[in-house]
């Protein structure tokens, strides 16, 4: 609007159904402007076609150059914390991740040093990819917390226990929650680690190589003020809207429910609007907080508009309704009831008809609570692999991944799993296939296609076991639920590292870890 000087009423954005995001979508791409400024000049519709090699001229996960130092006295007692991260950014635009922040959400320790920079090279911006910071600064934490707990001899998960942070070290906050005793509990229970043997190279089938690793993963749980608007017509037909958008996240499903819930009615009579900007505002689709922040608006929409329901019954829909308890009154399909008999039962249509309505209708604004100031929110999560390593070919294969993660409230378990599950192949690609390559005189990706820049394919991606502990958080936002997008990610990629050490006793601190690393 700016740059084209548009008024607010000039410019309206539709995209009901965007597709994969993860990032890219949080900041304007170069080619959107462009395709402003051609309708305009042509004076008629233009719709914008990318190459796969243009594609990936927006924007990447930078690559990261870091640093990690424990000390431990000989029980595994942390003493001593050292992180630090040199990441690239472009020559015209500073890009800064959270990469370093990560051990005092998750080990006790008095002594840290964390320290990150950024240096100005000639690569196109990078931009936030799928936890970002957490992703990368996660990698060599959770690799060096496996390399002292070989070294002290003690069991991986044991020396996390050790460790294990009651409060922020960062923040010097209480969590709001955090269930990672129990992921760590559960998910080993499952995974079976208690038979895994401490020495490396000791598991065999055949010609491959077996190794059982695992890590900590966490992600921050935030809410932002967000809108929505919950409408109910006269054939009991709802329909509750807000600007956000479902970037294959399951948004559409889990705000229908969430709506549902909150007025007591069947899924099937509610209809959820979005991607649309005439909607009522929502914060950007990002950072894991569309359920905190839009789910919280539309629940809290759903439950003002049951109230002026009720209140509409009482006032209108004759003695029955008025001597009724207000908990009592329900919609029933087009109907509004508070009883079994029939005087405890109207149309939806008369009772609008006698208040003069055609619609009833409330729109609702929440915004973060200030008690959440006094407490350190996050998800976290315990990934435990194994990993299967040809000793003759050096070919990688991830068997077997158990994640289990703490999120609070989980609304819709099973697109949640969903959720995690693909964070897991993201963490399977980017420990074992993902790598951009760049002409360090031109500045361009060279691998600028999918037969070059390797992504995992079904035959790559084996058994993905998802568990949700229970996590009760009545701080975190009114729905006590945190968002599952990034979780699943974290932690992947160091766990897988961890595992292919335990098959082969090879330490590989560069990602991807690829048969010439191995073999080097």
């Amino acid at each position: 609007m700016t740059v084209f000087g548009f008024a607010d009423d000039d410019l309206e954005v539709i995209s009901p159904f965007v597709g994969g995001a993860f990032g890219s979508g949080l900041r304007p791409q170069y080619h959107l402007p462009l395709a402003v400024m051609a309708a305009r000049d042509l004076k008629r519709p233009v719709r914008v076609v990318l190459t796969r090699q243009q594609m990936f001229t927006f924007a990447h996960r930078p690559m990261s150059l870091q640093r990690v130092a424990l000390a431990a006295n000989k029980d595994g007692k942390l003493q001593a914390v050292i992180q630090e991260a040199v990441s690239e950014t472009s020559q015209y635009e500073d890009y800064t991740d959270v990469v370093v922040n990560w051990a005092g959400q998750l080990y006790a320790c008095d002594n840290v040093r964390l320290d990150y920079k950024v240096s100005k090279l000639d690569v196109p911006t990078p931009a936030d990819m799928r936890a970002p910071g957490a992703a990368q600064g996660l990698f060599p934490l959770e690799m060096a917390m496996d390399e002292l707990a070989e070294s002290l001899g003690i069991d991986p998960l044991q020396l996390r226990l050790i460790n294990y942070a009651e409060r922020d070290g960062n923040k010097n906050l209480p969590f709001s929650s955090k269930a990672l005793r129990e992921c760590f509990a559960e998910g080993a229970a499952r995974f079976g680690w208690d038979k895994r043997p401490l020495a490396p190279r000791s598991m065999r089938e055949g010609t491959e190589l077996i190794g059982w690793g695992m890590a900590t993963g966490a992600w921050d749980a935030m809410q932002n003020e967000a809108s929505a608007l919950a409408e109910i017509r006269a054939d009991g037909h709802v329909i509750v809207g807000s600007a956000t958008a479902d970037i294959g996240t399951g948004t559409y499903t889990v705000m229908t429910q969430l709506a549902a819930d909150a007025l007591g009615v069947p899924l099937e009579s509610v209809e959820f609007r979005l991607g649309d900007s005439r909607l009522s505002k929502a914060p950007l689709e990002g950072g894991s907080w569309t359920v905190s922040s839009v789910g919280s608006a539309v629940h809290a929409a759903g439950v003002r508009l049951r109230a002026k329901i009720t209140a509409l019954a009482r006032e209108h829909g004759g003695p029955a309704f008025a001597q009724a308890d207000p908990d009592a009154v329900r919609i029933d399909g087009d109907h509004v009831t508070c009883g079994d008999g029939n005087d405890m039962r109207l149309p939806l249509r008369e009772l609008m008809q006698r208040a003069g309505l055609d619609t009833l209708d409330v729109q609702v604004t929440v915004t973060p609570h200030d008690k959440q100031q006094a407490y350190s929110m996050g998800t976290h999560s315990a990934v435990f692999v194994e990993a299967r390593v040809d000793e003759a070919l050096g070919a990688v294969r991830v068997t077997r991944v158990v994640n289990a993660v703490a999120a609070g409230r989980i609304v819709n378990p099973k697109t949640a799993a969903s959720q995690v599950s693909g964070g897991v192949v993201w963490g399977i690609s980017m420990a074992l296939h993902e790598h951009g390559q760049f002409d360090h005189t031109l500045g361009r990706q060279m691998n600028h296609n999918l037969s070059e820049y390797h992504v995992p394919v079904n035959a790559d991606v084996h058994d993905i076991d998802v568990i949700f502990v229970d996590e009760h958080d009545d701080i975190v936002n009114p729905l006590g639920a945190k968002g599952v997008g990034e979780i699943g990610v974290v932690g992947v990629a160091a766990a897988v590292a961890n595992a292919i050490w335990h098959a082969t006793g090879k330490r590989v601190r560069d990602l991807p870890i690829t048969l010439d690393k191995l073999f080097a």
